[in-house]
């Protein structure tokens, strides 16, 4: 027996779980679907039961964010009205593998839309919070150049931004 055969089951194992965005390596029509959402293009998703017109799902993509979502066939928790278990996450653009962790149960193909919309834009991706500031942001200016007011700086040009 070669060697790569249990590795090749190991990492197949270890992927069972996971999914792609993009459809992985055997992507196909019923697989997955993906919505990105940028500062100029923000994306508002809604699910829509056709026999009620009732909006049974909606959210909010924020920008520099990505909406996965796939559907499974006979696993929701009502053989009639909502027979289908819809599986979704949110996640940064360019997120190669993950899980689908949240769940909801659907109407079935039949009986749903998903309806996907531009918000009117452009909405900015909150800064992340490890980025540094920059020297012209409002928290790093001196008290003179701010509505409040203060002192201005000594003529040789110290005491600008580095006390």
């Amino acid at each position: 027996m070669s060697k790569a055969l249990p590795l090749a089951c190991v990492a197949i194992a270890a992927l069972a779980g996971c999914h792609n965005p993009k459809g992985g390596v055997m992507p196909f029509t019923g697989g997955s679907t993906t919505y990105r959402s940028t500062e100029y293009s923000p994306k508002t998703a809604t699910m829509i039961d056709l026999r009620t017109a009732e909006v049974i799902f909606t959210i909010d993509i924020p920008p520099g964010q990505e909406l996965t979502y796939d559907f499974k066939e006979g696993e929701g928790d009502d053989p009639v009205n909502t027979p289908d278990l819809m599986r979704y996450q949110v996640s940064p653009i360019g997120t190669k593998f993950g899980r689908l962790r949240n769940s909801m149960s659907v109407p079935n193909a039949a009986s749903r839309r998903m309806d996907v919309g531009i918000r009117t834009g452009p909405e900015y991706a909150p800064q992340p919070p490890e980025a540094v500031l920059r020297a012209d942001q409002e928290a790093d200016r001196p008290d003179w150049w701010t509505p409040a007011g203060g002192p201005m700086p000594d003529k040789d040009g110290t005491g600008n931004y580095d006390n």
